[in-house]
Order: C-alpha cells, then structure tokens, then sequence
C-alpha cells in the first residue's frame, strides 16, 4: 500500500492541481520509500528521510540523499508519507513544519487503511487545509506554513514523543511495542540461561528491552552487541542501556542483506514476522539463517516466536540440535546450538 500512497503523494502536481518545485528549490521528504517517480517538471533538490535500513540502503543505492532523521536545514517544501503508527506521523509532520520556510507548501499522503483520514481531520483542527485529492486508495492533503507555527508544533508532538515503560525504558510511538513489554520478550527473558558467557547479541532488538535483561545478568558476558533495522528504536536502545556497564556496541544494520562479521557464543532473538500487514514467517526464517551462521561452533540461538511459526524445520537443518524451553498461550522459546 505505501508504493500507491507514493504515488497519490505526487498526484497533485501531476494533475497540475499543485505546481511542482523547479530547479533552486529544496524540498524535504519525510517517510520516502523506495521506487517513487517523481512527476514531470519536479526538479527541486530532495533531501530524504527513512530511517528503515533496508529503505534507507534502497534509496542511497538508486543516488538519493537520504538519513536517518531530518536534520537542521529548511527547507522551501516538505513532503511526508503517512504510515500506520499515528503517533510517529504526528511527529514526523511537526518535523517537517519545523523545517518549512513561513508560506511553504506542506503535503501530506497516506493510504485510507493506514488511517490518513483521521490524520486529516486532526490536522485540519489545527490549521487550515488548502487542499485534498484522493487517488489509489489513499488521500493526499496540503496546507501553507504558517508563519507563527510554535502551537501547532507543539500540538502535533504532544504525547507522540515517547515515555518511559515499566518506569525504566524509553520508547516512542511507531517502535515495536512501544507502550510495554511485548509479552513474547518476556516470556524470553524468563528464559535466559544462568551460563551465558563470552560475546552476545541481540538480534532485532528493538528499543533495548531483551538487551537489558542481558546486561543485568551480565557475570560471564564479555561484551554485547545489539543490532536493529530502525533507527529510532536503536537510538532508545542506546538511551536504555547508558547506565550499563557492561561493554555493548550498538549497530544500525539490515540483517537480511548486511553481512555479520563477529562472531557470538549466544544470540537472543524475537524477531518480526510481519513486513506491513499480511505475516511472513520466511523473514525469520532467513533470520534464523544469519543467526546460525553468526555464532561460533557449540554457541546457542534462543529466540521466541508465535506458537503456530514454522521455524522447527530450519532449526533442525541449520543446528546440531534444539528444543522448546517454554511455552504460553501464544509463543514458545526455542533454543538451538550450533
């Protein structure tokens, strides 16, 4: 559904209804996927935002400008592409009016599942919408920057900027469970075994929670390193973890397409099994693949999942051995060695 919301985002200047930026201009891009088109006569400079790593690595490799987060410049337009989590849009559109020059354009776009219709109507009761335009399944909407827009800033970060869970982690809206500890997290960190010693990773690991457990139990572990797909979540891992003093490196990195050049003795795992809506079980599957490959011989894999995932296959043909060490209502713990 993003790759349409992109181009429902660019329709309004294909149709005219908009006048694309030409050549001098620079225009922010918040949220950019890849394979957009730009529309014809859209010769402004971008300056794009993804702070996905595959999305990001995509858009870098097609000669984009692209990091992680907005920096500090302004810019003449902005652009955001709505995704499912309200709370990072909301956020991410107060970015983007932060770094609109007073009377630049901002547009905004997302898919009718996604929820773009509610963004509009919160937007729209804080500022005048001069636009809309529907088009392949999803709304595209726009309005001037206002020259005083402090209140209006302020309106759309207020609550979306994250707090803290359980009173100790950060975590902000659009991270992985971002409001509580996932109970599949939980069930594994009940299942830590009491022997870990030498490297450990977390793979996937979110805003840090399973690498907190791990650093609280640090006796016999030399050094932890945690590796994350969204940038965001890693940055709140780092947050989570300043106050160890166990030695942990952080990495913002695609595990599915960026090589794992350590070397572990354990590697703790929940990983995703969704790429937006519908479930894909062969993403931790692969994932399972890279985690054999990353630890050393006789190292262990402990990961959790939903009870009805098939990854029992895999771990019998990628490990010497393993077996299920717990089980609820809804996920089990599998630990494999390699």
């Amino acid at each position: 559904m993003s790759r349409d919301a992109q181009k429902t985002l660019f329709h309004p200047f294909e149709t005219g209804e908009l006048m694309a930026p030409g050549a001098g201009s620079e225009v922010l891009f918040l949220g950019a996927e890849p394979g957009f088109r730009l529309p014809e006569g859209f010769a402004a400079r971008l300056s794009l935002v993804q702070g996905f790593r595959p999305f990001f690595r995509s858009l870098r490799a097609s000669g984009h400008q692209v990091g992680p987060i907005a920096g500090e410049g302004r810019y003449s337009q902005a652009l955001v592409l709505a995704g499912r989590h309200r709370g990072r849009n909301e956020a991410q559109l107060a970015d983007a009016i932060e770094r609109t020059v007073a009377g630049g354009l901002v547009l905004v776009a997302g898919s009718k599942d996604d929820g773009i219709g509610s963004l509009r109507k919160r937007v729209a009761g804080l500022v005048e919408i001069d636009g809309m335009s529907p088009k392949y399944h999803g709304l595209a909407f726009w309005f001037l920057r206002p020259a005083e827009a402090g209140s209006l800033i302020s309106a759309l970060r207020e609550g979306n900027l994250g707090g803290l869970v359980d009173e100790r982690f950060f975590a902000a809206p659009g991270m992985f469970s971002h409001d509580r500890i996932d109970a599949g997290s939980r069930l594994l960190a009940r299942c830590l075994p009491g022997d870990m010693t030498g490297r450990v990773a977390d793979f996937c690991a979110g805003w840090g929670y399973l690498a907190a457990e791990l650093a609280d139990r640090a006796r016999g572990i030399k050094g932890l390193d945690l590796y994350e797909a969204d940038y965001e979540s890693l940055e709140a891992a780092r947050r989570n973890l300043g106050a160890s003093t166990l030695p942990a490196r952080f990495y913002w990195h695609d595990l599915l397409e960026e090589p794992v050049t350590e070397r572990y003795d354990l590697i703790v795992m929940n990983p995703p099994f969704h790429q937006g809506r519908a479930a894909e079980p062969g993403i931790g599957q692969r994932l399972i693949g890279v985690a054999a490959k990353s630890l050393r011989k006789g190292g262990r894999l402990l990961l959790v999942a939903n009870r009805q995932l098939p990854y029992e296959q895999i771990l019998r043909g990628e490990f010497e051995g393993f077996e299920e060490t717990a089980r609820d209502e809804s996920f089990k713990v599998l630990m494999a060695r390699r």
